[in-house]
């Protein structure tokens, strides 16, 4: 279903793709640079396993067309965190300052994807809970509105939680979630 999707959402994005999926607590990733069809082969989709992903076809619009910059992006810390996003953060240099500086967060690119991802979990680790309960997931993006400025929406993938989607308050970028109940 996240190749199928991704296919038909080629044409917003044709410098990279990626899926992470989620399956009995393990993490799967397949990213890189290309068209969905050449970065996804048979045996790629048969190492995504799981009853949950996120994927993002990537065009750049700020940092390099590096492979390393393409999404979903991931951390391990808090339960396994993975983000893709569209848009851009007008505050992006004093949020890496206050990633590294403030909130002792190592970040390895200049994506501002990467950046919600440290924000968002940053956030959630506040929570100080495992597991979280949904009120916890919506103060940590209530906390994240406060710092990121611009516009994004964004999907992200809780490992032992489930998917999670926000877009910006002011609703600049569109957000679209689906699911297919006749799926497992």
């Amino acid at each position: 279903m996240l190749y199928d999707g991704l296919t038909v959402l080629q044409h917003r994005g044709q410098d990279a793709a990626g899926i992470m999926t989620a399956h009995k607590g393990r993490l799967h990733l397949r990213k890189d640079n290309g068209l969905v069809r050449d970065v996804f082969k048979q045996n790629h989709m048969l190492s995504l396993l799981g009853h949950m992903g996120i994927g993002h076809c990537r065009y750049p619009t700020a940092g390099s067309s590096s492979s390393c910059e393409s999404q979903p992006f991931y951390t391990n810390s808090p339960y396994g965190l993975a983000l893709a996003h569209n848009g851009n953060l007008t505050n992006s240099h004093e949020l890496a300052s206050d990633l590294k500086n403030s909130n002792f967060r190592h970040v390895n690119t200049d994506s501002d994807s990467e950046m919600l991802l440290n924000i968002l979990a940053d956030e959630l680790l506040k929570q100080n809970s495992h597991p979280l309960n949904v009120d916890q997931i919506f103060d940590a993006v209530a906390q994240l509105y406060k710092r990121c400025r611009g516009g994004y929406s964004v999907v992200c993938l809780i490992n032992g939680h489930g998917i999670l989607a926000f877009r910006d308050p002011f609703g600049i970028r569109p957000l679209v979630f689906g699911s297919r109940k006749s799926v497992y």
